[in-house]
């Protein structure tokens, strides 16, 4: 029983150790330990506001990336819309200029018709008129190789002149 039960000088020396490795401690330990202690906290309590003001930025910095997407989203859609006006006012010019040349393209070939047709028409009554000449020059000459036939015209002419 007696190794369940200490001795009271062993006590003592448990104590008066105790207590010296205490006041050692406080005196030269403890004010270090809970200096660096509240250092350490304080570093903590620095990086939790700094991780705090950092998601928030990044939080600010995510909504402005946002705003400036759309922001070009709808700088895109408005140049796409400008673009595809400008498109179609270039193709109803076009097609506008090419539907007027067209028209005045045929114009010009119709006035070119209708004068070609008035200079062959005009040819075509000269050139009748130069070959019914001929034809009657050659006819009178062979009727009147004949001085009968020449004095029967002569006065054919006169009576007909004379009527009219």
């Amino acid at each position: 029983m007696e190794l369940l039960t200490p001795g009271i000088g062993l006590i003592f020396w448990q104590i008066l150790i105790f207590l010296t490795l205490f006041f050692v401690l406080k005196k030269f330990a403890w004010g270090g330990i809970l200096k660096a202690l509240s250092d350490r906290e304080n570093e903590i309590d620095s990086a939790l506001r700094m991780a705090e003001e950092t998601r928030a930025e990044m939080a600010k910095l995510k909504s402005d990336n946002e705003k400036l997407l759309s922001e070009a989203r709808l700088e895109r859609d408005k140049i796409i819309k400008e673009a595809k006006e400008s498109a179609v006012t270039l193709i109803t010019s076009a097609q506008e200029k090419a539907v007027a040349e067209g028209n005045r393209i045929i114009s010009d070939a119709r006035e070119a018709i209708q004068n070609e047709k008035t200079a062959m028409v005009a040819m075509m009554k000269k050139d009748v008129a130069t070959l019914s000449i001929e034809i009657a020059e050659k006819l009178l000459r062979k009727e009147l190789l004949d001085k009968k036939a020449q004095q029967s015209l002569v006065s054919e002419l006169i009576s007909e002149a004379k009527l009219n």
